[in-house]
């Protein structure tokens, strides 16, 4: 009975020490973009620099985070790339895409940088930024991001 308790004890903590890979992601843009939605394939072709400027004629510029596993995770079902291919995806376009270290960093340069577009976890979201609507749901509705 004692070696069950110290197990089932063991257990726990060991689940409770996993950090939660569930990550709820809200596309961002400036206030002044225009966007308000758009469909997955459009973020695909944003994503994957096919479309480089918005309609309002600025360039569009990508907000990444240097390390997120939410966003990696997001970005690998999106725009169906590896990381290999992700590594060459930013070395070929270092004109057009801001590397930043935290949420705060991303939303910081979204709403400075015209044009810009990016990717946080809901709950950095503030007023300094626009949500954009993906397939006309909003973020932690079913169906928001694939990922």
């Amino acid at each position: 009975m004692k070696l069950r308790s110290v197990i089932c004890a063991s257990l726990l903590s060991t689940v409770l020490a996993i950090p939660c890979v569930a990550h709820h992601m809200a596309i961002v843009v400036d206030k002044e973009n225009s966007a308000e939605n758009v469909t997955s394939t459009q973020l695909s072709k944003l994503f994957r620099a096919e479309v480089k400027k918005w309609p309002d004629g600025k360039n569009v510029i990508l907000v990444l985070h240097k390390n997120s596993a939410g966003e990696a995770e997001t970005l690998k079902h999106l725009t169906k790339m590896s990381m290999s291919e992700w590594g060459k995806f930013l070395e070929a376009h270092k004109d057009s895409v801001m590397l930043a270290e935290s949420d705060a960093d991303v939303l910081k340069a979204v709403s400075s940088v015209p044009g810009s577009i990016g990717m946080v976890d809901v709950r950095s979201v503030d007023g300094s930024i626009k949500v954009v609507r993906v397939d006309n749901k909003l973020p932690m509705e079913s169906g928001y991001l694939p990922h």
